[in-house]
């Protein structure tokens, strides 16, 4: 567009806040000004732990901040959750440099929402007109490639409209009928599945433990002390590196406020576990878990039952628990798809990866598919 700038900044501080998310808008707390300033201001997201921020901004000819993006100019791969590892070992196998890359994305959160961030009022095209943006930053940095993950399906439109590749992935994610109380909820499900959702909350409920849901500022330092050694525990079992420091929680509640809802377990009035989810528009979106100790039935609790209870009693359409788990069927959480389109500059590398998408998007929509017959709800819902 005639006299449109794009600019990279290499620190969210530098776009004043409200420009920002004039353009990211309410419903996705991930893409908000608060929580990638939380990320990167903790020192989670930094050059030294391989983000390097260059986040996009296009203003049209009066100077007015039109459209932004969450971009990082990354030297891994590591807190994305759409993998391309396998695209990067080939690429310097061959002789090329595959990092660092342009990643448009929210660091490790995989919680699908808009990349291509756009004022509702700006021109139409605006959107296109900051994917080419990003295609000309991935060119004058001379980069290998650019990743634009988890995005919603309009950006996935779009990019694709200009050749870049597209994938598909799946998460799991509950979907509220019109419930009016859990009860209407385990209504929908097969008597079987029922019955074994109420035993599973009655016995993480008869163990002695007390549940609290904690939101924004009323959140303590000593909660989030003791929640970051849940977020190790789980962190050392399953990953063995945490990515996010002890201060981004403190951030988070101090920047989110309310957005943040902290739901707690304690034993004789200790914290024992917790989980942490973030609210946006219509949706609670499941982020991070742990626990210290071994009760029934207690992370299908707090994580996914609390969860749609909340959902229910504040009107959301959806909770989203993200990727992996496939026993989040049996609770309710369905099979859905996310998306994510990817820029290659090199004809050689940009043909397989391609070729390699074909073939991965019929089977993942074909995996998706096969895994809804294993769907708790009756035939009829």
């Amino acid at each position: 567009m005639s006299g449109w700038t794009v600019s990279l900044h290499a620190k969210i501080a530098d776009i004043p806040v409200a420009d920002w998310d004039a353009c990211a808008g309410e419903d996705n707390p991930f893409v908000s000004h608060g929580f990638l300033s939380a990320v990167e201001d903790s020192g989670s997201a930094t050059p030294r732990t391989g983000w390097l921020p260059q986040y996009v901004v296009l203003r049209d000819p009066s100077g007015r901040v039109v459209a932004v993006a969450p971009a990082y100019l990354k030297s891994h791969s590591y807190g994305e959750y759409v993998f391309d590892h396998a695209w990067a070992r080939a690429f310097e196998n061959a002789g090329g440099a595959y990092y660092p890359k342009l990643q448009i994305a929210v660091p490790f959160s995989p919680a699908p929402g808009p990349r291509l961030l756009v004022r509702p009022d700006a021109p139409t095209g605006t959107r296109a007109a900051l994917g080419q943006a990003l295609a000309q930053v991935c060119d004058e940095l001379d980069l290998s490639s650019a990743h634009v993950t988890f995005c919603n399906t309009q950006d996935y439109d779009c990019l694709a409209d200009q050749g870049w590749l597209r994938r598909l992935g799946m998460q799991y994610h509950w979907h509220n009928r019109g419930y009016d109380s859990f009860d209407a909820f385990l209504d929908a499900l097969s008597s079987r599945k029922r019955k074994v959702l109420r035993r599973e909350r009655r016995d993480a409920n008869a163990c002695g433990l007390t549940f609290r849901t904690i939101r924004g500022s009323s959140i303590t330092e000593a909660l989030w002390d003791a929640f970051f050694v849940f977020y190790h525990a789980t962190v050392d079992r399953k990953w063995g590196q945490a990515y996010l420091t002890r201060r981004f929680f403190s951030l988070l509640s101090e920047r989110l406020g309310d957005r943040v809802v902290l739901m707690i377990a304690e034993h004789e009035g200790r914290p024992v576990a917790g989980a942490l989810n973030l609210l946006g528009g219509d949706t609670l979106y499941g982020r991070n878990w742990g626990c210290t100790g071994d009760w029934p039935f207690l992370h299908f609790e707090l994580c996914y039952y609390r969860a749609i209870d909340f959902a229910i009693g504040h009107g959301l359409a959806r909770v989203e628990a993200g990727a992996q788990g496939e026993h989040k069927i049996q609770r309710g959480y369905l099979p859905a798809l996310t998306f994510s389109a990817h820029l290659i500059r090199n004809a050689g590398l940009r043909g397989a990866v391609s070729d390699f998408l074909d073939q991965e998007r019929p089977a993942v929509m074909a995996e998706a598919e096969a895994l809804l017959a294993f769907s708790p709800y009756r035939q009829e819902n």
